[in-house]
């Protein structure tokens, strides 16, 4: 039975390119969650105003990776410290947060944040822990962006591929081994 955890850590297509590759992981969905305008599209979120994230929605099989090391994997493939923004990006549509839908997602949470920041004393992680509002996909062309334009797109050939470097440094045991 599969289970689902929603997160966001800047741009969506990086977020969805990692967890892509990690095992026990059969869908990344990009979208938006945290706002108040309902349907969103790319241009209002990127705009600041709608209050969402940019935001992935992980389709996980617990028996292979568990919620605590989705959520590892989340907070040391991005930098959880940095406030409404990663890197070049800025707004609150970028902020690090994982959106929660009970409480066992939420003790989860304030566990993996917890152990970060043990782990990381001087540099102390900003992510946020919400409940999860209405998930909006994102549009289409947003989806398996990395597998597709992302690899002829500067942006991305700048930003992702040094988290990926991250994931198989510090989670080798967690990634596919087609990946």
């Amino acid at each position: 039975m599969s289970e689902q955890a929603i997160v966001a850590g800047g741009c969506f297509w990086c977020t969805e390119a990692v967890f892509r590759d990690v095992i026990g992981v059969s869908a990344v969905e990009s979208g938006y969650i945290g706002g108040t305008v309902a349907d969103p599209t790319y241009k209002q979120v990127c705009g600041g105003d709608t209050g969402h994230a940019e935001a992935i929605r992980v389709t996980y099989d617990p028996a292979v990776i568990t919620l605590p090391e989705i959520y590892d994997v989340f907070l040391g493939t991005h930098d959880p410290t940095q406030l409404n923004r990663q890197g070049n990006d800025v707004g609150t549509q970028y902020r690090s947060a994982i959106f929660v839908v009970d409480d066992t997602q939420r003790e989860e949470a304030v566990a993996a944040i917890s152990r970060w920041n043990s782990d990381h004393a001087d540099r102390q992680a900003v992510t946020t822990i919400e409940e999860a509002t209405t998930w909006y996909p994102a549009e289409d062309y947003h989806q398996e962006y990395w597998d597709g334009e992302g690899q002829r797109n500067p942006y991305c050939l700048a930003v992702i591929p040094p988290k990926l470097m991250k994931l198989r440094k510090s989670f080798a045991a967690k990634v596919r081994s087609d990946a």
